[in-house]
């Protein structure tokens, strides 16, 4: 099943690292946030990614292209100027990068690569939200559901849209709320194709009138995750994750 990964925004909440790089590019450790994600899905046998690009997403598109370059030992002849790979590290993923326009909204990206995702389920992220979500309870949990779309409800204060949840349906869904401590969308979604519908254009924001209009028709379903969120959204998330990396590290579900 494939794996939209949305990696197109400018990250202005945290300026001091994305104006220099996209905020997927942001590391913690040694490797970009949008790495620790692709790992937590590759964990659970999904590998195939398609990732929206567009603020510097060059730089995205550069990293992946050479990959196993920074990822391996080398030896390197100056004198025939040739490149020897000693030790690869090797990824089992194919990876789609789409250019989706600067200024393109969420919806939007999402829209441009429908071509890319054909008539089928996909799984559907922001590229700054780390978890030990089970990926694959969700799915399964969306497949009973019967839903349009599937997110992850997360308990978390403020700064996100806020849900509200009965039985695992979501009655209501509010981008900006004013209150805090409630179940927010901590993304991780599961989409059923006919989403595209809800999208109208570029500038077609996924968390408003898609979203909404998919709860009023009672085809939005609620994933309620316990266990560990948390966001890439300013330089003090950048911290603690990084602290997180050197210690517990809770989303690292994967194998070293």
């Amino acid at each position: 099943m494939k794996v939209v990964i949305l990696a197109g925004g400018f990250g202005t909440r945290i300026s001091e690292e994305s104006d220099y790089k996209p905020k997927p590019m942001i590391r913690i450790g040694d490797y970009p946030i949008l790495w620790h994600i692709m790992k937590i899905y590759s964990h659970y046998g999904h590998n195939d990614f398609i990732i929206p690009l567009g603020y510097k997403g060059e730089e995205i598109k550069e990293y992946f292209i050479n990959y196993s370059k920074y990822k391996s030992n080398l030896e390197i002849d100056l004198n025939n100027d040739s490149i020897k790979i000693l030790k690869r590290s090797k990824e089992i993923w194919k990876i789609t990068l789409v250019d989706t326009g600067l200024d393109t909204m969420t919806g939007g990206r999402i829209k441009k690569i429908k071509k890319y995702i054909g008539n089928e389920r996909f799984f559907l992220t922001y590229g700054d939200g780390l978890s030990n979500i089970n990926i694959n309870k969700l799915l399964k949990f969306h497949n009973l559901s019967k839903k349009i779309v599937t997110l992850s409800a997360i308990k978390f204060k403020g700064r996100y849209g806020s849900i509200k949840i009965k039985e695992n349906n979501v009655e209501s869904f509010q981008e900006k709320p004013d209150y805090a401590n409630s179940w927010i969308n901590g993304g991780f979604f599961v989409c059923e194709p006919s989403v595209f519908e809800f999208i109208k254009n570029n500038k077609t924001v996924f968390e408003r009138d898609p979203i909404e209009n998919i709860c009023s028709k009672n085809k939005l379903g609620a994933f309620k995750h316990n266990g560990f969120w948390h966001p890439l959204d300013n330089v003090k998330d950048k911290r603690n994750l990084e602290k997180l990396w050197l210690s517990t590290a809770p989303w690292k579900i994967w194998k070293t």
